[in-house]
């Protein structure tokens, strides 16, 4: 059983509630040997009423356990919500036993309990939801990662006013979400939002903190620079615009990479700033955001994700960055539909992001998707 409601252009959260449950009105009971799960994402605006939202699906459904959190935008169906209220909520029936919650503000024997329940199931998912002003988040997810040797996945939410989650209880906290048996997520997929300047991977040989002195032994500006004067003039002049860097994760091929921000650069030094810790030894490439690229990446990544269910999936989670959707592909053609195109006409929830999560790994400017069974 999956049910999908998504609503906005309302500024009364309780209509949008009544709108995603009349949505999934009529729904068959699940079966004796199933229980129901559903997910709730609110956009931002919403966040004063989140804990109210989650009492109505519940009331109105009938489902006791709802998962989800508050984001700067939302998506549904075929639709992407941005700058107004806005509800998405999706149910599903699921093997009884198969789920453990991680509920806000969990403590150790919480997460104690799960890690037994999980380790005799590996390999498990974890679909988080967390708060992306926590520093400590990267820390977070690899501890929950090794509870149970579960894959982590998901996204961290963003509001205006204090952050509220829902995972069974609703609350705050840095960190919740569901534990799911495995064959519940069939495939799950990353996608990147940026493009690297050229084929070279420069390495950190100078740096304290955030600050990178020196690439290759150069000024890390004139490296920069190097990589800029390779293109093309009108390259050049498109990529000087949306300039960020990239941290290749060890071992990979080059496609799995961690985008940070450019946050400074020192002409005098010949010195630049990023959105991470700067370690000497490890590696930088200098990337630009691309919609051309970042679509075709999107549609590499579906597909791939579509080949490795063994039969079609039920319902699909995404979560994209909010520098992403109508801010990166523009308003003609949004992503859900490029996504859409691959996955096919299936139930689909999901939230744009302050920061995603993939193999328990802090992303950002990426798409992460789960394929539900």
């Amino acid at each position: 059983m999956i049910g999908l409601g998504h609503a906005g252009d309302d500024d009364d959260w309780m209509r949008l509630a009544d709108s995603c449950i009349g949505a999934m009105r009529g729904l068959p009971a699940p079966a004796q040997d199933e229980e129901q799960v559903g997910f709730v994402f609110a956009s931002d605006l919403l966040a004063g009423e989140f804990d109210a939202i989650v009492a109505h699906l519940r009331a109105g459904t009938g489902i006791a356990d709802w998962v989800g959190t508050c984001g700067a935008g939302v998506l549904g169906g075929t639709r992407e919500y941005f700058d107004q209220p806005a509800l998405v909520a999706m149910a599903l029936s699921v093997p009884r036993g198969s789920l453990r919650l991680l509920a806000p503000g969990h403590d150790e024997d919480a997460a104690r309990g799960i890690a037994g329940w999980a380790s005799g199931r590996a390999p498990c998912t974890a679909i988080i939801h967390g708060d992306a002003r926590d520093a400590a988040m990267p820390d977070r997810l690899g501890e929950l990662a090794d509870l149970g040797a579960c894959h982590v996945l998901g996204g961290l939410g963003s509001s205006r006013v204090p952050m509220m989650h829902a995972a069974g209880a609703v609350g705050g906290g840095p960190l919740s979400g569901v534990v799911l048996a495995p064959g519940i997520v069939a495939a799950s997929g990353l996608t990147q939002g940026c493009s690297p300047l050229g084929a070279a991977r420069r390495r950190i040989t100078k740096a304290e903190g955030s600050i990178v002195e020196t690439l290759d032994d150069m000024p890390a500006l004139r490296a920069l620079q190097e990589d800029l004067l390779a293109l093309s003039e009108p390259e050049r002049e498109r990529a000087a615009r949306r300039l960020h860097v990239a941290l290749p994760v060890a071992g990979s091929d080059g496609a799995d990479y961690l985008v940070r921000n450019l946050t400074g650069i020192d002409q005098a030094s010949g010195s630049i700033s990023i959105g991470d810790l700067a370690e000497p030894g490890r590696e930088l490439v200098f990337v630009s955001r691309d919609a051309d690229a970042a679509a075709r990446d999107l549609a590499r990544m579906a597909r791939d994700a579509m080949r490795r269910c063994r039969r079609r999936p039920r319902a699909a989670l995404y979560y994209s960055c909010v520098a992403r959707g109508a801010h990166l592909f523009g308003t003609t053609t949004p992503e859900v539909a490029l996504l859409r195109r691959e996955i096919g006409d299936i139930p689909l929830a999901g939230m744009f992001c302050d920061g995603e999560v993939s193999n328990a790994r802090l992303y950002g400017y990426t798409g992460v998707l789960a394929l539900l069974a």
